[in-house]
């Protein structure tokens, strides 16, 4: 693998050095029992991360359809196939997870089919057989309806509100918790209270804002976010909940949770269009050489 990236000689020899004549030795009381290690990579070690690296850029550069998309992120791995029918969704998937099953035959590496799920995502309104068969190891893998990923919720409908549910459940779970600690009188005050909410709350409820912030255009989605917000709003400004949202907003001086969430995405889409229009830098012209006096002042004069 390492040879595919054209690595020079000697640090070749050196990884190659590195994971020969590897052994794994477990000590228990009076007993030593030591094995042979011939794949795997030690954990916590410096360079552990980059070959593994190394490899997940091996299993992204296979040679996969032009309907098929490969992401990965750290030990997650994800195949996104386009097609007309599930039917045909199911003949390219089976056809690239082949490819990545032989890939890892070759690299010593073993896929757990128990935690690999199959998704169909379609928001057709007509009713069809979205039923796949896609097979891992001889073995087929369970479909669902929604699967979690990177920590979002993804549904087959690309709607995002399960993910927005099980936010919010979790935020007002946070929430009754810090309310033992926060009473009219004495407790956790406002300024604490304050704080926990901009740093544990709200990133919770933002959290990857970008990818489902056009989920909140639907009132029920804004009324969810809503609603967590304004308890712990009546918590810190510590006033009747009789009181509006609007009004507790103004008080607590923390902005609707809804155009927070707003700002993150904007902000995420302006950087990444300054990245994408970033024009490319020229590289800096090397002064001349500057051998006599009289050469060295022309250069300041006219820089």
């Amino acid at each position: 693998m390492l040879k595919e990236f054209s690595c020079p000689k000697d640090l070749y020899n050196l990884t190659k050095s590195y994971f020969s004549k590897r052994k794994v030795t477990l000590c228990s009381n009076s007993k030593q029992i030591e094995r042979e290690a011939s794949k795997g990579y030690p954990q916590g070690s410096c360079i552990g991360p980059e070959f593994r690296n190394i490899q997940y850029n091996a299993l992204r550069n296979l040679d996969f359809g032009k309907r098929t998309k490969a992401i990965a992120f750290a030990d997650n791995f994800l195949i996104a196939v386009k097609a007309e029918t599930a039917k045909e969704a199911e003949n390219f998937a089976n056809i690239e997870i082949s490819k990545i099953t032989k890939w890892a035959e070759n690299n010593k590496i073993t896929f757990n089919e128990q935690k690999s799920k199959v998704m169909v995502i379609t928001r057709r309104k007509r009713r069809g057989k979205t039923d796949v068969s896609i097979y891992l190891n001889n073995s087929p893998l369970e479909q669902v309806n929604s699967i979690k990923y990177l920590g979002v919720i993804l549904d087959s409908k690309l709607n995002f509100r399960e993910h927005l549910i099980s936010t919010s459940k979790k935020c007002t779970t946070l929430i009754h918790t810090l309310a033992k600690s926060a009473k009219l009188h004495w407790g956790l005050q406002q300024g604490a209270l304050n704080t926990i909410y901009k740093g544990a709350i709200l990133p919770l409820l933002s959290y990857a804002a970008p990818v489902w912030i056009r989920a909140m255009e639907k009132h029920y989605n804004r009324t969810l976010y809503t609603r967590v917000q304004r308890l712990i709003n009546i918590k810190i400004a510590k006033y009747f909940r009789t009181t509006s949202n609007e009004a507790l907003c103004i008080l607590t001086g923390n902005a609707p949770v809804i155009i927070k969430a707003e700002e993150a995405a904007n902000i995420y889409r302006t950087t990444k269009d300054k990245k994408k229009n970033k024009p490319a830098t020229r590289p800096r012209k090397r002064p001349e050489r500057l051998d006599s006096p009289g050469r060295y002042s022309r250069y300041m004069r006219f820089q």
